[in-house]
C-alpha cells in the first residue's frame, strides 16, 4: 500500500524548504561527501607520496660503503632511515646548521638534485683523509668549514656520484655531474619554494662518528619515470632489462661474419711448391662425399656437403660441431 504523508508532515516539509533547511532535489538522497585537495604544482603524486627511489638508494649505499671504506681505511657503516616528501622551502628548513650542500645535475632529466652532509661527517672525512685519530679529533662542530675542508669534501662528492650514478642505472641510465658546494642553504636552489621534492635520510657511521646525510629529488626531476615509480614498483638491479636484450638482440642480428669452408688440406715439400705452375693439380685429403668443415670468424661451427645452388658453389650445412666433441 502506497504511504500518504499527512497534513503535518506535508506542513513540517514545506517549513524546512523555505527555511532553507532542506532541498526537494536533495531530500532522502545526501551523501556524505569529501574534499580532495589538488596539487597544481605537483600533479603527479598526491601530497606526501614520495616517488619510490629505494631501488637507487640502496644500490647506492651497498656500494657508498665499500668506497668510502676503501677511501678512509676506516669501518664504513651506512643505514636506510627516512624516505618522505616535502615542499622545498619546508626541506631546507630541515637542515641543520653548518651544512655541507652538493648540486649536482642528473642528465638527461632536467634540473638538479643535491646532498647534505652535516658538519659531524664532513669533519669525520676531513680528519680521516689527514690522517686523524678518530673521534677525540673532531673539532668543535658548530663552527663553519674552512676553503681546505671543502676541498676534501668535494673530492668525496665526486666519488660519491659516480656510486651514484651507478646506482641510477638500476632504473634509468644517467650521468652525473657536481655543479658546486654550498654551505648557504638559501643558495642551493633546485626547485621552487611551492614545488615539491623526495627527500631521503641515511645515517652515516665512521667508525665511532655518527653523522645524517640528506638526498633531495625534485618531483619535476622524476617525472618522465612515473609509470617506472608509480604504486611504488620495485626493481631489481641485477635483473636483465628485457627491453634492452630485445635491442641487443637486434643490433647483434645485422653483424657481419666471416663464413670460411675448408676444402682439404695437402703436404708438398719446398721442391715442389718451388716448380707449381698454372694448371697444376694438388690432391687434397678430402673425397668429394666427405664433409666439409665451416667456420665462423674462424670458430669451428658445422659439418657441409658441397655442391651447387642456383649456378654458385654452395655448401649444405649437415650438423652442428658438438662442444663436448671438443673438449
Amino acid at each position: 500500500m502506497e504511504k500518504i504523508l499527512s497534513q503535518e508532515e506535508i506542513d513540517a516539509l514545506q517549513t524546512a524548504v523555505s527555511e532553507g533547511r532542506n532541498s526537494p532535489a536533495d531530500a532522502g538522497v545526501r551523501e556524505r561527501r569529501t574534499v580532495t585537495s589538488y596539487d597544481l604544482f605537483n600533479h603527479a603524486t598526491p601530497e606526501g607520496q614520495a616517488p619510490d627511489l629505494s631501488v637507487i638508494y640502496d644500490d647506492f649505499i651497498r656500494r657508498y660503503q665499500v668506497s668510502m671504506a676503501n677511501r678512509l681505511r676506516k669501518n664504513v657503516v651506512i643505514k636506510k632511515l627516512e624516505a618522505r616528501s616535502y615542499k622545498y622551502e619546508d626541506f631546507l628548513q630541515t637542515l641543520p646548521s653548518p651544512v655541507c650542500i652538493g648540486i649536482y645535475k642528473v642528465e638527461p632529466l632536467k634540473g638538479s638534485c643535491l646532498f647534505t652532509m652535516d658538519s659531524k661527517q664532513v669533519f669525520a672525512i676531513v680528519d680521516s683523509v689527514l690522517g686523524g685519530g678518530g673521534a677525540s679529533r673532531i673539532p668543535d662542530t658548530s663552527r663553519m668549514f674552512t676553503s681546505i675542508e671543502l676541498k676534501i669534501v668535494e673530492r668525496i662528492g665526486k666519488d660519491l656520484l659516480q656510486d651514484m650514478e651507478k646506482a641510477w642505472a638500476a632504473l634509468y641510465p644517467v650521468k652525473t655531474g657536481l655543479v658546486r658546494l654550498e654551505t648557504n642553504p638559501k643558495l642551493a636552489i633546485i626547485a621552487a619554494s611551492d614545488n615539491r621534492v623526495a627527500a631521503m635520510e641515511l645515517e652515516v657511521q665512521i667508525e665511532g662518528n655518527v653523522s645524517t646525510m640528506l638526498f633531495a629529488v625534485p618531483f619535476a626531476t622524476v617525472e618522465p619515470l612515473r609509470d617506472k615509480l608509480k604504486n611504488g614498483t620495485q626493481f631489481d638491479a641485477g635483473a636483465a632489462d628485457p627491453n634492452w636484450a630485445q635491442r641487443l638482440s637486434t643490433e647483434l642480428g645485422g653483424t657481419s661474419l666471416s663464413f670460411a669452408v675448408t676444402m682439404g688440406n695437402a703436404s708438398i715439400n719446398l721442391r715442389e711448391l718451388l716448380n707449381l705452375a698454372p694448371g697444376d693439380t694438388i690432391m687434397l685429403d678430402k673425397d668429394i662425399r666427405s664433409e666439409l668443415l665451416v667456420k665462423i670468424e674462424g670458430v669451428e661451427k658445422f659439418y657441409g656437403l658441397p655442391g651447387m645452388h642456383r649456378g654458385n658453389r654452395a655448401v649444405q650445412i649437415t650438423r652442428f660441431i658438438s662442444r663436448e666433441a671438443e673438449l
